[in-house]
């Protein structure tokens, strides 16, 4: 049967070999079992809730990547998205977690239609790589930030904005513990160093009396208070039209560099040939889709997946691997509400280092890419907004190319975003 489905023999590869890369790769992005509850509640939402979401919008998303693309990717919801979500649409802008997820659905919707129509293809060969750079970086940069504010490491100052907090409080002690040992665990190639170190800092916690503990095995709370509850009118409000264009643009740029990063390390994208690419692009929206009406912020392609390619997942199998690990998840709600908050701040602080990298990718000699690439970078987590950011860059982006003379290498769909920011501090500046 797993030969028939996932074609074993022709990707060179077993049913063991696949498993081990399941179960590798869902060790090394279970972290957001922990992670999405604690930053998805701060709007209001419950928890329990947040967290069966968590666990089935992931399990859905990777059974279609497994059975629709055959690709060995994982998918949950996505690191940053997540926080812009929460800290920027409901919590900086105002609206309800009810109408952010109308805006999540819509989003998706709107992923899937450039998905089959092939407008995703234009608007990714458009925008360019500089900014494309400057936008993971910045979103690692905005992660750390509210890493840093969970952890108590970084605190409200009137007079600097931002300052210190204490070091000798338990909850930065223990966080900066915490991401230690998840630096040293990944420098060491320890599988799931992440949630190791998640787990480290939680269990120090309990034993010193700092947090407590509430088990480990129960039946999966309810989903209801979040099933279904999205506003999709209420979405349609003018204030979140940028919003839902945010949305979009991050979803196309994170689950399409994803996907051709993971697949290309696995041999499964080669010149002249055709891939699953396009698969796999619909899998990712249609997930989107799904997770919205559970209740979580968009669910997208993860680059941990990279780990369970480096052991050798070749196929869908490693994809349905670890759906069926997230599905058992469900069962470990006390666990993940006994995880405090400085303990899942490690985990985004280390996440928001790695997406830094990607400053490496910027044309520093060329002023007119590079402007705008630090532009995009730095206003994310000094406006506290993805949607800032993305606006600073595209604008500068055009300006600059314009007024160098440069206006060729602007691309119509960099223009086209670019007008569309410019219209929405116009129109709809809040």
């Amino acid at each position: 049967m797993f030969e028939r489905l996932f074609k074993l023999s022709e990707h060179n590869t077993t049913i063991r070999t696949e498993l081990v890369a399941g179960v590798t790769t869902f060790l090394t992005m279970s972290y957001i079992i922990f992670v999405n509850p604690d930053i998805l509640s701060t709007t209001g939402m419950d928890r329990d809730a947040i967290f069966v979401a968590t666990c089935l919008a992931p399990a859905l998303g990777s059974i279609v990547m497994a059975l629709v693309a055959n690709w060995p990717i994982g998918m949950a919801p996505g690191m940053g998205l997540n926080a812009f979500f929460a800290f920027t649409v409901v919590a900086a802008l105002g609206f309800t977690w009810q109408q952010a997820l109308g805006a999540v659905f819509i989003s998706g919707l709107i992923f899937v239609f450039l998905t089959v129509t092939g407008i995703r293809s234009w608007l990714i060969q458009g925008i360019p790589h500089s900014l494309r750079s400057a936008i993971a970086t910045g979103i690692g940069l905005f992660l750390g930030i509210i890493a840093l504010k969970n952890a108590g490491i970084v605190v409200d100052n009137p007079a600097t904005l931002v300052g210190l907090g204490s070091l000798k409080a338990a909850g930065p002690l223990l966080a900066i513990f915490g991401f230690f040992v998840i630096a040293v665990l990944d420098a060491l190639r320890v599988k799931g160093a992440i949630l190791i170190g998640i787990l480290a800092v939680t269990i120090l916690s309990w034993m010193t009396g700092v947090s407590e503990f509430h088990g480990i095995v129960s039946m999966p709370p309810s989903m209801a208070p979040t099933f279904l509850q999205l506003d999709i009118v209420g979405a349609l409000h003018g204030g979140l039209i940028h919003v839902i264009l945010v949305f979009v643009l991050v979803e196309v740029f994170d689950a399409t560099g994803t996907l051709i990063g993971v697949a290309k390390r696995a041999n499964l994208i080669q010149e002249g040939k055709p891939s699953r690419l396009g698969r796999a692009l619909l899998a990712d929206s249609t997930a989107i889709v799904a997770g919205s009406l559970m209740g979580t912020s968009s669910t997208t392609a993860y680059v941990e997946s990279a780990s369970g390619v480096q052991a050798g997942g070749r196929t869908g199998l490693t994809a349905l691997v670890i759906a069926v690990l997230f599905l058992a998840a469900l069962f470990i709600s006390p666990l993940a509400a006994s995880v405090p908050t400085y303990a899942t701040a490690p985990a985004l602080l280390y996440v928001a280092g790695l997406m830094m990298r990607e400053l490496t990718e910027v044309d520093w000699e060329d002023l007119t890419e590079a402007a705008p690439a630090a532009l995009t970078a730095l206003a994310m987590p000094f406006t506290y907004s993805i949607a800032n950011g993305l606006a600073f860059g595209f604008i500068s982006y055009v300006v600059l190319k314009l007024f160098t003379g440069k206006w060729r290498a602007i691309h119509p769909a960099t223009l086209i975003v670019a007008i569309l920011f410019v219209i929405r501090f116009a129109f709809f500046a809040e």
